[in-house]
C-alpha cells in the first residue's frame, strides 16, 4: 500500500468537510451497522467542527426501501438537533417514486437535484421561526 493513501474501511461511509458543510456520498446498499456508524460519525464531526450543514448525496443509490428512508429522516433530525441543516441531493426519479409509494414523504427534509444545488441551498440564510414554529428558508 502506498504511503499517504488509506484503504476505505469496509462498512464505513466517509464524511468530508467542505468549509462549514459536511458531504456524505452514499453508494449502493446501506446496512444497519453502516447506518449507525454514519450517524455517529456525523454527530461527532458536527459537534467537533461546528459544521452548519450536511449534504447527503444519494445519486449512487438505485434502490430505496423503508430502512433507507428512515435512516435519512433520523439523520436529518439528529443533525438539526446539533444546529445543522441537512439536504439530500441527487435523488433519482425512481427513488422518489418508490419513497412516495412506501408512504415515506420525509416531511421537513430538504432536497436538491445536485450536490451543487444543495450547497447553494445551505448557503442561504435561515429565516427565524414564525409564531407557528415553522422555519423557512429566505428566498
Amino acid at each position: 500500500m502506498s504511503e499517504g493513501f488509506a484503504r476505505p474501511v469496509a462498512g464505513h461511509v466517509p464524511v468530508l468537510r467542505l468549509g462549514d458543510v459536511l458531504l456524505v456520498t452514499l453508494q449502493g446498499d446501506l446496512y444497519d451497522s453502516t447506518a449507525h456508524q454514519l450517524q455517529q460519525d456525523l454527530s461527532e464531526t458536527i459537534a467537533r467542527s461546528g459544521a452548519t450543514g450536511v449534504v447527503i448525496d444519494i445519486s449512487g443509490v438505485e434502490i430505496v426501501d423503508s430502512f433507507l428512508g428512515r435512516v435519512l429522516a433520523e439523520t436529518a433530525a439528529q443533525t438539526e438537533l446539533l444546529a445543522a441543516r441537512t439536504v439530500v441531493a441527487g435523488m433519482r426519479p425512481a427513488v422518489a417514486i418508490t419513497l412516495v409509494e412506501l408512504g415515506l414523504t420525509l416531511p421537513g427534509l430538504r432536497t436538491a437535484l445536485t450536490t451543487e444545488a444543495a450547497m447553494e441551498l445551505l448557503a442561504q440564510p435561515v429565516v427565524p421561526p414564525r409564531s407557528g414554529g415553522v422555519r423557512e428558508e429566505s428566498p
